[in-house]
């Protein structure tokens, strides 16, 4: 058995993430760290998982571990990486956005991986460190990538991507309570979101040019999940659009094709990508549809421990979705 750790393991990633090694036939959970809850049954932050387990937090870090995970907040990961020296045959997944980008990619020697399974299979394969994507670029990415490739993505693109709630972390703010959030659509950042520049560097990865990406984000009144919509120039057929989407992603276990319009519940409590094509004139629009929590976190995670350790991809990751 994979014996795992997770530090920061209260807020909404840490739960999602305990929850799946729970269930998880390879791996065990070694230690769940917080330093705010040490020796507080995890069930008293995550009562969803009452009568599944016992564990405790703890404040206590075991260095030797055959993987850790870093649930932390944005900046935190590099500070605790730097008081903590793990064994070398530790492997780190970070979840934060600390070393997604090239120039942040290194740290005392260690070179984290970007963890987008579509593209970095193999480099993931044989990686120690592990940069885990972005929700919102996950989503985006995946709309984005086989155009890219194919080079049909030299035209400016319009997106907008809801998010739900959970994508804004655990601990309330004015714009995650309820009384502000509900019955209420509003956005953020526009064209500014941080994930742009993980989203540029995949795109800019075939090495083919890319047009400007305009990128609304927008908070829904929903707990989970992600609904983007990108359109752009396109002068190719839809069924043309369709193969080149099915054949970038033949071999890709979470990312599928529809052939009918697709929505958030279908992929809401699972780590599966839904991907529709829709042409308008010579405009192309895809929508994509993810879990924030799952495809867009810990799900993923997840499966790039899986891809580290020569498991099978999905290992404890079939995951259905409550659609209705």
């Amino acid at each position: 058995m994979i014996k795992a750790g997770i530090i920061g393991g209260s807020g909404y990633t840490g739960g999602e993430l305990i929850r799946i090694l729970l269930n998880h036939p390879e791996a065990e959970i070694d230690f769940v760290y917080s330093t705010t809850r040490a020796g507080k049954e995890i069930t008293t932050a995550h009562p969803d998982l009452l009568g599944l387990t016992d564990l405790a937090f703890t404040d206590t870090v075991n260095l030797n571990v055959a993987v850790v995970f870093l649930c932390l907040g944005h900046g935190n990961s590099t500070s605790f990486l730097k008081e903590h020296s793990f064994s070398s045959d530790t492997k780190i997944i970070d979840l934060s956005n600390d070393f997604r980008l090239h120039a942040d990619a290194v740290l005392d020697g260690k070179e984290f991986i970007y963890g987008l399974p579509e593209t970095n299979r193999e480099k993931i394969k044989t990686a120690n460190y592990i940069a885990n994507p972005g929700c919102f670029a996950t989503a985006i990415q995946l709309a984005l990538l086989p155009l890219a490739k194919a080079n049909l993505l030299g035209d400016e693109v319009h997106i907008n991507a809801v998010t739900g709630s959970t994508g804004a972390g655990v601990s309330p703010s004015g714009t995650t309570h309820f009384s502000w959030r509900n019955n209420n659509v509003s956005w953020y950042k526009p064209f500014t979101h941080q994930h742009l520049g993980e989203i540029g560097e995949s795109l800019a990865s075939f090495e083919t040019p890319v047009g400007e990406l305009l990128f609304l984000p927008t908070r829904g009144n929903f707990p989970r999940g992600i609904l983007a919509t990108a359109y752009t120039k396109y002068n190719g057929t839809l069924e043309e659009a369709i193969t080149l989407y099915k054949d970038f992603y033949k071999e890709a276990l979470f990312t599928q094709i529809s052939d009918q319009e697709i929505h958030l519940k279908q992929v809401v409590n699972t780590n599966q990508c839904h991907i529709h094509l829709y042409k308008h004139n010579n405009r192309l629009l895809i929508t994509s549809a993810i879990d924030n929590l799952l495809k867009g976190a810990s799900g993923q995670a997840v499966q790039n421990m899986n891809l580290m350790f020569g498991l099978a991809e999905n290992s404890g990751l079939n995951l259905k979705a409550a659609a209705f």
